[in-house]
């Protein structure tokens, strides 16, 4: 059985604009972003390129080759591909685990560093283990020797599509793909479909698992019945940064519509690849229905943390009230105190005594602040009655 080719990649939205800056720092190593030109000499060397080109298919591409014989296909939406053909039976995993490090450990920081200026990626999307799909296409393989593969890379099946240029068994990690005699350019089309669909559709998942946890840490600061003043203040700044995130991962669900109405379109247009829209095609319009279900969800999302904040507000004002009553009773009582000295002394008259005096004064001043402080800092300000007040609203 001959295996033909290997393929992993991955999904982030980028435009035309950031593949020509991909394309300035692959040809040159060189940005316009003011980044430190030795880091990304260091970067671009560490690819290894061998050739590069700038090209059109439905989207604009950048593809290059490399020394160890990697093939790297980045396109404007910022789907990014990466394939090998140097792959046989024998040494298949070892060679899974060469294309996934190249793009782990050359590609993806060469990229990050690229990008690392605008708007953050969030650290929760950070910390999340990237699992990539390995499509591992086969030249006329008869059922068993993919079923043998199968048993090697996989427990169980969960999709089979038998074709009349190609079949398609998928499981877990791996898909495999036994080319009967369709162009070796279509079964790379279905596999940047599938690449995009999958990571789109995991990108979703990150977004709803995220919503879940700011969504339970917003409800926890809304079901405290008391909060200190340290409390309202930490809260208050948490809240601020699920608000920024709420907005900042809205305007990326806004973005994310117009690459399914690319992508579908050019399967749809592409006469060679009806075929493939007959295993895929139902997916674009689930995901985009999954799309709009996220973007109700995450400004659900940042409206309950302003409703949040408006708790907190109403709290704060409570304690700013409290701290100027107490404020305002510590002057009059200063007042007072002065008042009486001017009253029995007929008048002031600078002396040790006077200077003692006006040292008592300033320590019993500081004293009485530093009790009120004190107060301050471990009295607890009614939040729940805050939320029944507003519901009432």
């Amino acid at each position: 059985m001959k295996i033909k080719n290997i393929y992993i990649g991955g999904w982030f939205q980028r435009t035309t604009l950031q593949l020509s800056e991909i394309y300035d720092f692959l040809r040159d190593g060189t940005s316009q972003l003011g980044l430190d030109e030795q880091k990304l000499g260091e970067l671009r060397d560490n690819l290894r390129i061998d050739t590069i080109e700038y090209g059109v298919a439905n989207e604009e591409f950048v593809a290059f080759t490399t020394a160890e014989h990697t093939k790297v296909k980045l396109f404007e939406d910022g789907l990014t591909v990466v394939s090998s053909e140097q792959v046989s039976e024998p040494t298949l995993f070892a060679d899974a685990e060469r294309l996934r490090g190249y793009y782990e450990e050359r590609l993806s920081p060469a990229l990050s560093y690229l990008f690392s200026t605008g708007a953050p990626v969030f650290k929760e999307l950070k910390s999340v283990e990237g699992i990539y799909p390995y499509f591992i296409v086969c030249d006329n393989a008869s059922a068993k020797n993919i079923a043998d593969l199968l048993a090697k890379t996989e427990r169980q099946k969960y999709f089979e599509f038998d074709g009349k240029n190609y079949n398609v068994l998928r499981g877990d990690k791996y898909y495999f793909i036994n080319n009967k005699k369709a162009t070796p350019e279509n079964i790379e089309r279905y596999v940047e479909e599938q690449i995009f669909a999958r990571e789109f559709k995991g990108q979703l998942h990150r977004y709803l698992n995220l919503h879940r946890a700011i969504w339970g840490k917003i409800d926890a600061i809304k079901k405290q019945k008391y909060a200190t003043e340290d409390g309202i203040l930490l809260a208050t700044t948490k809240l601020d940064r699920y608000e920024k995130t709420a907005l900042l991962i809205s305007g990326r669900l806004e973005q994310m519509s117009a690459y399914i109405d690319v992508r579908e379109s050019g399967m749809k247009d592409d006469q060679e690849l009806i075929e493939f829209l007959a295993i895929s095609g139902y997916r674009y319009t689930a995901l985009l229905g999954t799309l709009n279900y996220m973007r109700s969800l995450w400004d659900t999302t940042r409206r309950y943390a302003e409703s949040a904040q408006r708790l907190l507000m109403r709290a704060n004002g409570e304690r700013i009230i409290v701290t100027c009553r107490t404020m305002v009773l510590l002057v009059g009582l200063i007042t007072m105190i002065s008042a009486l000295g001017l009253l029995f002394n007929a008048g002031f008259n600078f002396s040790v005594d006077s200077l003692i005096y006006a040292a008592l004064l300033v320590i019993g001043g500081m004293v009485v602040t530093w009790v009120i402080k004190m107060h301050h800092s471990v009295k607890e300000y009614n939040v729940i009655a805050d939320e029944n007040q507003e519901e009432a609203a």
